[in-house]
């Protein structure tokens, strides 16, 4: 089983509701009709809106949907029914190929099938700093940060896509995207977000040692982080 994730964008003329809501309906129904082995939609509605402060931009207009789709088989014609549904469904697509890591999996709040899953989500996507190899991006990230990033945030999902390639054509050169997912009191309140128990000392430790792990490996100027309700429309399986 393969993974894709693809970040589409909509017809300004289309309201963001009514392009989420055939997100999560008529194009679920026909990517799962399609084969799809599991299905995810990460959806920037008004639920995250407390967030927005959260947000950071260099891609432009950012995305208006990140649809995260488990197919047995991922290239040429294989991969095209799904495609076409989703280039159908927006204005713009782009798409990669990733291997996931599920560093924390969702065992708290375990998501449900057709729902909006508890709490919120925060798809980040990354794009290596030219001063780093990516095997030496790589060891950084997922060698030493992933223990840091498990130690002082308050996060009860934590999934790191490597990118495999760029899949449509004119995808950005991304090196990762990132999903992690945080109780709805982190939209706005830092000490829920990092796990601060309340302590001012310890927030800004925790915030300290978060910066500057983060310092070591991203490139702030390529760098966009989108909060999102996540909706688990198929849970992933392999049969």
């Amino acid at each position: 089983m393969e993974k894709i994730i693809y970040a589409l964008w909509k017809d300004p003329a289309q309201s963001r509701e009514s392009f989420h809501d055939n997100l999560k309906k008529a194009v679920s129904d026909k990517l799962l009709g399609a084969g799809a082995r599991g299905l995810r939609l990460n959806l920037p509605d008004a639920t995250v809106e407390p967030a927005a402060p959260l947000k950071q931009v260099n891609t432009f207009p950012t995305y208006d949907a990140v649809v995260q789709l488990w197919v047995k088989v991922s290239h040429g014609g294989f991969r095209k029914p799904f495609d076409d549904i989703l280039k159908s469904s927006c204005q713009r697509m782009q798409s990669w190929l990733v291997l996931e890591s599920e560093v924390i999996p969702n065992e708290k709040y375990p998501a449900k099938e057709g729902e909006r899953t508890f709490g919120w989500s925060q798809v980040v996507f990354l794009t290596k700093p030219d001063r780093l190899t990516h095997d030496a991006w790589r060891e950084i990230w997922q060698g030493s940060h992933s223990r840091v990033a498990i130690d002082v945030q308050a996060n009860f999902l934590y999934t790191q896509n490597v990118v495999v390639r760029p899949l449509a054509y004119g995808s950005a050169p991304l090196t990762a995207i990132v999903e992690e997912c945080f109780l709805p009191e982190g939209m706005t309140n830092p000490d829920i977000f990092y796990g601060g128990g309340g302590d001012p000392k310890e927030l800004k430790r925790r915030l300290d040692a978060m910066m500057d792990s983060c310092a070591r490996f991203i490139d702030f100027d390529r760098i966009d982080v989108v909060p999102t309700s996540q909706f688990e429309m198929k849970i992933p399986s392999a049969h």
